[in-house]
């Protein structure tokens, strides 16, 4: 989940200015969480509240926060500003952005339960079938990252590509992707976005290797960001440093989600351990 939101913070700078740079600054007074983050907290905030009803929870941030840097898409805007909002069959890569919360709540061996939540957690508003297929992926991909030292204490790069190419075989996506097909190009939708973000997992090495590359890619760099970024802290984990910049982005309201979600979901991870009476000083 924070994966994420690191994902997203590091990109949004670069989401209308694109860079190609892999060295770029990694984080300055220039960015700033997007709606990226607002709806990975909402789906959360669900979850610790024991509900499925996500899109009650990702209206409720989205309009607590109606003008994120990078503002709502448009049909997503519309959404947020209505007073009945209903789905409207958006295959948008929102619906994958989003998700990683599910995949660490919903364990499930056999992923039937994963699946069925990832759905719902698309559905309120993307419940076109790409815009569900990407969030099943994403989460299921996020899943098998969580397992992956449990089977394979020692995995090597070879075990994540298996990875990646496992997830891709099932949602039926092409990920032989070459670089000079997806370079600057910006694609908004699932199936853009969604392979590409599993092609850039198998070709890297660490969590800030996974995100500068989806952010350096030119493309849509936060929720790209955002994407490759929540499965690599399933795999590689997020360096403690990492992990406190990012909640020094983030509003007070926002990061007791984040405190408590990893608290009730994520137990062994440095940032459960942040304290209330830090984050109360912010």
């Amino acid at each position: 989940m924070l994966g994420a939101i690191i994902g997203d913070i590091v990109g949004s700078r670069w989401e209308f200015n694109p860079t190609n740079d892999y060295n770029f600054e990694w984080l300055s007074d220039e960015n700033s969480f997007t709606d990226d983050t607002i709806c990975t907290v909402g789906v959360a905030d669900a979850i610790l509240h024991n509900s499925e009803d996500f899109g009650k929870y990702i209206h409720e941030w989205c309009r607590k926060y109606p003008h994120p840097m990078g503002g709502y898409g448009g049909r997503f805007a519309q959404w947020v500003r209505s007073d009945n909002p209903q789905p409207y069959g958006s295959y948008g890569n929102g619906a994958a952005m989003r998700v990683s919360p599910v995949a660490w709540e919903a364990i499930d061996l056999e992923f039937k339960y994963l699946l069925d939540v990832a759905e719902k957690s698309a559905a309120c508003t993307h419940n076109h079938p790409e815009g569900i297929k990407g969030a099943q992926t994403v989460a299921l991909a996020i899943q098998y990252g969580i397992e992956l030292p449990c089977y394979h204490p020692n995995f090597t790069q070879e075990h994540i590509k298996d990875l990646v190419e496992t997830c891709a075989r099932r949602a039926g996506y092409n990920i032989n992707i070459r670089i000079e097909d997806v370079i600057n190009r910006f694609d908004e939708t699932c199936q853009g976005t969604v392979p590409v973000a599993l092609w850039i997992i198998g070709e890297s090495t660490s969590f800030e290797d996974a995100v500068r590359k989806a952010v350096s890619l030119g493309a849509d760099a936060d929720t790209l960001g955002a994407i490759v970024g929540s499965i690599a802290e399933a795999i590689w984990g997020i360096p403690e440093e990492m992990q406190l910049q990012a909640l020094g982005y983030l509003p007070t309201d926002m990061k007791r989600v984040v405190l408590q979600f990893y608290r009730q979901n994520i137990r062994d991870s440095f940032i459960a351990s942040y304290s209330d009476e830090e984050t109360a000083k912010d």
